[in-house]
């Protein structure tokens, strides 16, 4: 399997992620003012299938660009593979470019994926899962290597939002960028589901064999479980969000040793679980 099969920044701005439809423009205000047609762009949403050889398939619909990416992100997210290296083969089926075959190494367990066979849509990301309890418990406990100032994480979503070409070509993408402890942007990606833009940050990651341990995230969308969870086993230590989270977010947050931070804007942020990594200038 080739790890570095693409350039992170150039794989965003592909064609196949947009299309241009007509539509009619109208006016709220002035009742006197004509139709205008025009044309608009706007963001791609289809199925991705993964099917992974004798654990199950999974369906995910999601804008059609780093497919590769998302099968790992979500592969890992949902504790099906550890690691790049429990994977045999990945690749992009001949007959069908929305699926996704793996092949898992001989000695992983293909016990992981039993009774998940769903489909995933943009807005749902635990639905099916059983024992919900157990798999919570089970999470790992993050690191204590990361630190940052308040004034960071303003200048992280900045860094971001000039990453987001989709969004500023038609809107209608969220986005997730992991971010060192100097602020700067490993990994950025976007999709039409929140889950699925974390998935293939990560993702990015996994392929290009770059640790995301120790590493923050920032995303445009609210904190659920299923996002944190996710950051939990990438060994992410510190998560921001410009919306709200859930009580199962935090819960699962301060569980997982996990700085959970919300409502992030310009001067301010919500600081849920574990204050200890964010410090005031100049401390």
């Amino acid at each position: 399997m080739e790890l570095n099969d693409f350039n992170m920044d150039e794989k965003e701005k592909h064609p196949e992620a947009v299309k241009y439809v007509r539509a009619d423009r109208i006016s709220t205000g002035d009742k006197k003012k004509k139709v205008e047609e025009e044309e608009v762009c706007v963001i791609e949403e289809a199925p991705l299938t993964i099917e992974v050889e004798g654990v199950d398939s999974y369906t995910l619909l999601s804008a059609p660009l780093n497919k590769r990416a998302l099968a790992l992100g979500f592969l890992f997210g949902e504790g099906i593979i550890e690691r790049m290296e429990d994977i045999a083969s990945l690749n992009e089926c001949e007959d069908d470019s929305n699926t996704i075959r793996v092949h898992l190494k001989d000695d992983i367990s293909r016990s992981a994926g039993s009774g998940r066979n769903l489909m995933i849509v943009s807005s749902c990301g635990a639905c099916g899962s059983e024992n919900l309890r157990e798999r919570i418990e089970a999470l790992p406990k993050s690191g204590d290597s990361l630190m940052i100032n308040t004034g960071m994480l303003p200048s992280v979503y900045s860094k971001m939002r000039e990453k987001q070409t989709l969004f500023k070509k038609c809107g209608g993408t969220h986005a997730a960028a992991l971010f060192d402890d100097g602020g700067e942007i490993i990994s950025c990606a976007e999709d039409t589901g929140r889950h699925n833009a974390l998935d293939k940050a990560i993702g990015k990651c996994l392929l290009n064999g770059i640790s995301t341990a120790g590493l923050g995230v920032a995303l445009t969308s609210r904190l659920s479980l299923e996002m944190v969870s996710r950051c939990a086993r990438a060994g992410i230590e510190l998560i921001a969000a410009v919306s709200a989270p859930t009580s199962l977010a935090i819960e699962v947050a301060h569980k997982c040793n996990i700085t959970l931070c919300a409502f992030v804007r310009e001067t301010r942020a919500t600081v849920f679980t574990h204050p200890k990594r964010v410090t005031a200038e100049g401390d």
